[in-house]
């Protein structure tokens, strides 16, 4: 089941399966269930209307995006290349204890077809195409979706206390176009792919898996929630395992699309 929402004529309206759900049953109130419960209710409550409008990052403004660092073997390397201190990220990458941070506000986030960016400041820009899990209140992985974690490599790679300007901005964050409901489970050994055109021609293209990650979906989720609480839910994004060249970077007109598993998710960059 897919759930997403849409901007209308007479406001928010989310829906699943693509038919839009009561007033008042929106991802900020589903992720207040318990997983076997949201899926009762969905499945008793799903309209008959066929769903309309816009189509806008699949999050609330009462969640919050998180993002997870050094989760595959290629995400290590290119962060010890662009690092004067490369063995932070050797360690992190062997510990116990996961890198996570904080990436957006659900407001911030863009959807499908809308614009990212780059910062001004910076001269080396990539996107990270990273598999996104949607967790509700419980801790629990109740689906996913696409997210795009861009990071302006240079800013990260002069010194790591720079992460959070490296990684959040406007328009640094983007996620959809839906959220696909699934168990945990089904998420091990999803293709995620990555491809850049400018102008009209690839400029880049790369391909992994989820099975490549060191670290595992409710690891994650774990870490996050051990002391923290989320009563509406939070969006996770889980580590890059594809990194272009050093030699490449991000120009304005970019397009970025990301397809992990059946959802695809395409951006510009302004």
């Amino acid at each position: 089941m897919h759930l997403a929402r849409h901007i209308t004529d007479s406001g928010i309206c989310w829906s699943a399966d693509n038919g839009f759900l009561p007033a008042g049953i929106d991802l900020a109130f589903l992720l207040t269930l318990e997983q076997r419960a949201m899926l009762s209710l969905l499945e008793s409550t799903r309209g008959k209307a066929e769903a309309s409008g816009y189509l806008s990052a699949p999050v609330d403004s009462q969640q919050e995006v998180w993002g997870s660092g050094v989760t595959y073997l290629r995400s290590r390397e290119a962060r010890e290349a662009e690092s004067a201190s490369a063995d932070v990220y050797a360690a992190v990458y062997d510990a116990e204890r996961p890198e996570i941070f904080f990436k957006a506000q659900g407001w911030r986030a863009r959807g499908h077809l809308q614009t990212v960016r780059i910062r001004h400041d910076t001269t080396w820009n990539v996107p990270e195409p990273e598999l996104t899990l949607v967790i509700n209140a419980h801790g629990q992985i109740v689906g996913y979706t696409v997210g795009n974690d861009m990071s302006s490599r240079d800013i990260e790679g002069a010194n790591p206390l720079y992460l959070p300007q490296a990684k959040t901005y406007n328009g640094s964050c983007a996620v959809g176009p839906v959220i696909q409901l699934c168990q945990s489970e089904d998420l091990v050994g999803l293709s995620i792919t990555l491809h850049i055109e400018r102008a009209g021609q690839e400029v880049f293209a790369g391909e992994t898996s989820t099975a490549n990650m060191k670290r595992t979906f409710p690891e994650l989720a774990h870490y996050l929630f051990r002391e923290l609480d989320f009563p509406q839910g939070v969006l996770l994004m889980t580590g890059t395992g594809i990194v272009p060249p050093d030699e490449f970077t991000l120009v304005g007109g970019d397009k970025i699309t990301i397809a992990i598993g059946e959802l695809e998710l395409s951006n510009t960059v302004e």
